[in-house]
């Protein structure tokens, strides 16, 4: 077995100031070589001067997700058993000033890969996937919720499930755990995206399968607006139709005082486990705020040890989510690459590669023909409870 870790500019191997420039063996073999490029937004040409931190003393809050996604991805590498096989990986900084995806790509430095990892937003996002989608290159973005405006590209691989398909994944959990109940949609007065989404769903089909009705509200919702709207006699399933987090915590409080008396379901969406809002135990007790997520991390199994172990080892801390997330994507869409290779894309789904969670990825059309997409259609429902996430 032979790994080699190639970096590009600059690379935080800690999470000190120091800055590591890696050694590359290319010597050649015989044994079959894959090239995988992995990108996230570190800011390096922004915050080093000369290869020292701008500010030695104050590490920038705002790349330590992509530091700690490209640390996470770095442990999996190091894990991965490859036997008669060898893998390059190539980091690339995404927001570099110097060496943009742009130049990259017209130089001609990316033609090669046989892969692309990214934890990245627009516009690095749709550069890469009009990349891959001409040199016929999976790219798989692993954080970034969203297709942008890919059309018939097969090619991409979208692991953070778009909102539409949290919606899917929602209305399917409802016909399975609620299909009799009275379920409310609220949402704010002009902006009707997921109640849309919810319509085409439940009335695509002619007669609608669950009893869903649409409230909009202003931006205030109190319990007494609700008990007036719904029937508070049945078993209450309340959606909230709303990305905002005020709105969250409103229709929250309007929420608990009601569910004290009767039985009573919310689901919010899949951005509500980032509002701190919903966290305050002595404000929700006992009472579970349900969202979506494609991501679940049991933190018990050998992978989590061995990431929390070595990650403790490497940069005397535990792991974020980010670094998870980083472990997870490379070692799993690496795996693939390396036990399928060209035929990575007809392989998306081997759960016997997955080290923390599985994936169900699915093709999207807009129009016939080929795909525009693949995206990840496997949710997990977990639940905001007295100031934790835990699993239904």
């Amino acid at each position: 077995m032979k790994f080699r870790i190639l970096l590009f500019s600059c690379f935080f191997l800690f999470a000190s100031a120091h800055v590591c420039y890696a050694q590359t063996d290319l010597s050649p073999s015989n044994i079959k070589e894959y090239q995988v490029a992995i990108f996230a937004p570190l800011y390096l040409d922004s915050v080093f001067i000369d290869g020292r931190l701008k500010d030695e003393k104050n590490f920038p809050k705002f790349i330590r997700p992509a530091v700690d996604f490209v640390q996470g991805a770095q442990i999996a590498f190091d894990t991965l058993s490859i036997g008669d096989k060898k893998v390059n990986a190539y980091f690339y900084d995404s927001k570099s000033f110097v060496n943009p995806i742009s130049s990259l790509v017209k130089s001609g430095q990316l033609d090669k890969v046989d892969l692309i990892i990214g934890s990245v937003k627009e516009p690095e996002y749709s550069e890469l996937a009009a990349f891959a989608g001409q040199k016929n290159i999976p790219f798989v973005s692993v954080t970034y919720p969203n297709q942008g405006n890919v059309q018939q590209n097969p090619f991409v691989v979208i692991a953070n499930s778009t909102l539409k398909a949290h919606c899917e994944g929602i209305y399917q959990y409802l016909l399975a755990q609620h299909n009799s109940d009275p379920i409310y949609l609220i949402h704010k007065k002009n902006d009707h995206r997921i109640e849309n989404y919810f319509k085409e769903m439940n009335e695509g089909n002619g007669k609608p399968r669950l009893k869903i009705k649409t409230i909009s509200v202003n931006d205030s919702v109190s319990s007494a607006q609700l008990n007036k709207l719904v029937d508070t006699t049945k078993t209450l399933v309340i959606i909230g139709g709303s990305l905002d987090e005020g709105f969250a915590r409103k229709l929250a409080n309007a929420c608990y005082p009601i569910q004290k008396n009767n039985p009573l379901v919310l689901i919010g969406m899949p951005n509500w486990d980032g509002f701190k809002s919903l966290y305050k135990k002595n404000v929700y007790k006992d009472f579970p705020i349900r969202f979506t997520t494609p991501f679940y991390d049991s933190k018990n199994n050998e992978f989590s040890n061995f990431l929390v172990k070595n990650y403790y080892r490497l940069y005397r801390s535990k792991p974020s989510d980010m670094a998870y997330k980083g472990f997870q994507s490379a070692y799993y869409f690496t795996s693939i690459l390396l036990r399928y290779g060209s035929q990575f894309m007809s392989h998306l789904n081997d759960d016997s590669l997955a080290p923390f969670h599985i994936y169900n990825f699915q093709p999207v059309f807009s129009t016939g023909g080929m795909p525009d997409y693949f995206e990840n259609k496997h949710l997990f429902i977990m639940q905001i409870l007295n100031g934790e996430i835990v699993r239904e």
